[in-house]
């Protein structure tokens, strides 16, 4: 593809695009991370992350990916042979049972069809059956990047505490994290895993685990081979304002600037934006008369919209015409839905006419992909971002 003109267009869910600021807080000088500088700048972090996981405990900070983040949740809480309970809502939840069977745990995966969340009615049943209480821990992908459908939460631990079971209940928000309501506390998660990709506006390399007492307490007897994840030597070293291991010191100067960005917007407008982004790119699918993926209006994500296309058109060839066109990359349909789907990214560093010209060049897309759509899409979206 020839050089072209203008700003590419990254609309996938994640990474996302990064601020100006963020990019210039990373490119500062690097700092000796065993200096006072430093020390202040961790004891800042760890105070300002909290608000955003909705915690008042301890948030642990690495140097990972989310998929490192994951098996942190997993090997701090969990022994050899211990059964966890999942939930098939898309790859993602595909990929981290599959990483917990890797562990050597014994794994309940519940089928799904990638078009709703976790079914709360499923958990309490399939936790009422477990009379001999040997189900260690509930593993559910809050939102679901794969798909775009979003698991309700405070349900699913209504049902959990229903059943009267002491499961732990280890949530994936990496991909809600920033960008949707979430409450560590409130809704009684034990491990929050989450990533600096998506709506934290940096690039990879930050993996989190936000935890409770109830976790923290696993974790003294817990029996999975941990080193590097450990939770103890980071407590200990966090509360020094240090850490066990060298850190991704310019990655934590990007991560206290867009924390500062968040608070000055207020978290509740953020949440509001993101879910009003969202609710104009559905109008537009839907004026062009293809089929988002959810199903469920409870379900919706915020963060990312999936699109269905008819049985007869390969998601993946539009993609590619809408990238050589138009100079946008969109999310691909991963496992199953592969070419089935095409995926647009609303999260992060994002605005009104971002997503207005997002949405003309999928339209334009669709149209010279052949698709038969009506081309009120754009102006279905159009409405409500001017009556919002």
């Amino acid at each position: 593809m020839s050089q072209a003109s203008g700003r590419h267009f990254l609309q996938i869910p994640g990474p996302t695009n990064v601020p100006d600021q963020v990019l210039r807080a990373i490119s500062s000088p690097t700092i000796d991370h065993r200096g006072p500088d430093f020390a202040e700048l961790t004891h800042q972090l760890l105070d300002a992350i909290k608000p955003v996981f909705g915690t008042a405990g301890p948030v642990m900070i690495y140097p990972s990916s989310g998929t490192g983040a994951w098996e942190a949740a997993l090997v701090n809480t969990l022994s050899p042979g211990d059964r966890v309970l999942c939930f098939e809502t898309g790859q993602f939840a595909t990929l981290w049972q599959e990483m917990a069977r890797s562990l050597g745990l014994q794994v309940d995966f519940v089928p799904g069809d990638g078009r709703h969340g976790v079914d709360p009615g499923l958990v309490a049943e399939k936790l009422a059956a477990d009379t001999a209480r040997s189900i260690k821990a509930v593993c559910v992908v809050h939102n679901e990047t794969s798909t775009g459908v979003t698991s309700r939460l405070p349900e699913i631990r209504q049902a959990i505490d229903t059943t009267g079971h002491s499961a732990l209940l280890l949530v994936d928000a990496i991909s809600s994290l920033g960008s949707a309501d979430y409450r560590h506390d409130e809704w009684g998660v034990d491990v929050t895993v989450a990533g600096s990709q998506k709506g934290l506006m940096l690039p990879p390399g930050l993996g989190f685990n936000a935890i409770s007492d109830k976790a923290l307490e696993a974790s003294r007897t817990a029996g999975l081979p941990r080193s590097y994840w450990d939770w103890k030597p980071i407590i200990e070293a966090n509360q020094r304002g240090s850490f066990p291991y060298t850190p991704a010191t310019n990655l934590l100067y990007g991560l206290r600037e867009a924390l500062r960005m968040l608070d000055a917007e207020g978290l509740p407008a953020v949440f509001a934006r993101h879910a009003r982004h969202a609710r104009a790119a559905r109008a537009a699918v839907r004026g062009w008369g293809l089929e988002v993926m959810c199903l469920d209006e409870r379900e919706h994500s915020g963060s990312v919209t999936a699109v269905l296309v008819p049985q007869d058109q390969d998601a993946d060839k539009i993609r590619q015409i809408i990238l050589e066109r138009f100079d946008m990359s969109l999310g691909a349909g991963l496992g199953k839905f592969t070419g089935r789907i095409f995926r647009i990214g609303h999260l992060g560093h994002f605005n009104d006419l971002t997503l207005a010209g997002t949405l003309a060049g999928v339209q334009m897309g669709l149209q010279l992909a052949g698709l038969d759509i009506d081309p009120g899409g754009v102006d279905a979206a159009l409405d409500v971002l001017r009556s919002e």
